[in-house]
């Protein structure tokens, strides 16, 4: 029996990719029209939007952990979060979470590892491009990576705050991106590392300067291997779940 998966959810497009990439692609490992059972709650993302851009983390945590609780109730036996910002709240999550986490930032640094590419470009909000939690995951791997420019930045968070949030795809967002990810590409970077769950859904290896790392489907198919091939989650020594990710 495939094990029950549990979304944390925070934006709408970028959770409902990662959904239905679960779904559908469920029937390459079970069988036509199967999939492991899924859950996912979200709160509204006006909740998180405030908690973020008063730089409260342990309030975006305290979020990620009410809906964490709820699908444990439900039967949930691990947790995927389709948003990479808020995955800097998991120092305040771990600790008191009722289930183990994939962590997104290591199943793409896995990824990238595995592909053989040595330094990413990262893109992503402004407080993800800011933050540690690639570098983190990237660094254990030995693997390099550039952040865009200040200016570049601001352009890439208002891409996604204002338009992929909210379902608006425009040229002139793709055109950016593709500018933005050939300067990195010519740093030396040979891989891109879309590092927002919305951004996939303009960008790809179809349009990108160079090789694309979809961090809302590599973490689908790392739930779905979870899911039907991983071995169960591990145990800590009092019999909890160990906070692994």
């Amino acid at each position: 029996m495939p094990r029950h998966i549990g979304i944390v959810g925070c934006s709408a497009e970028g959770a409902s990719l990662c959904y239905r990439t679960i779904c559908v692609e469920g029937a390459a490992l079970l069988g036509p029209h199967a999939h492991p059972e899924v859950s996912m709650h979200t709160p509204s993302l006006a909740d998180y939007t405030a908690c973020l851009y008063r730089g409260d983390w342990q309030g975006v945590g305290d979020l990620m952990l009410a809906s964490a609780e709820k699908l444990a109730r439900i039967g949930a036996d691990f947790l995927i979060c389709p948003d990479n910002t808020i995955h800097q709240a998991m120092p305040h999550v771990l600790p008191r979470s009722p289930l183990p986490w994939l962590h997104i930032a290591g199943v793409v640094a896995q990824e990238a590892a595995g592909r053989g590419f040595r330094r990413l470009g990262l893109t992503g909000t402004r407080w993800l491009v800011d933050s540690e939690v690639y570098p983190e995951k990237l660094a254990a791997l030995g693997l390099e990576f550039r952040r865009p420019n200040d200016e570049e930045r601001d352009e890439i968070d208002r891409i996604i705050m204002d338009e992929l949030v909210c379902g608006m795809f425009r040229p002139e967002a793709v055109a950016a991106f593709r500018r933005i990810i050939g300067r990195m590409q010519a740093e030396g970077c040979d891989a891109v590392v879309l590092g927002c769950t919305e951004i996939p859904l303009i960008m790809s290896d179809a349009n990108s300067p160079l090789p694309t790392l979809d961090s809302t489907r590599l973490l689908a198919r790392a739930a779905l291997r979870r899911a039907v091939e991983g071995e169960p989650a591990a145990r800590g020594p009092s019999g909890s779940p160990a906070r692994r990710y």
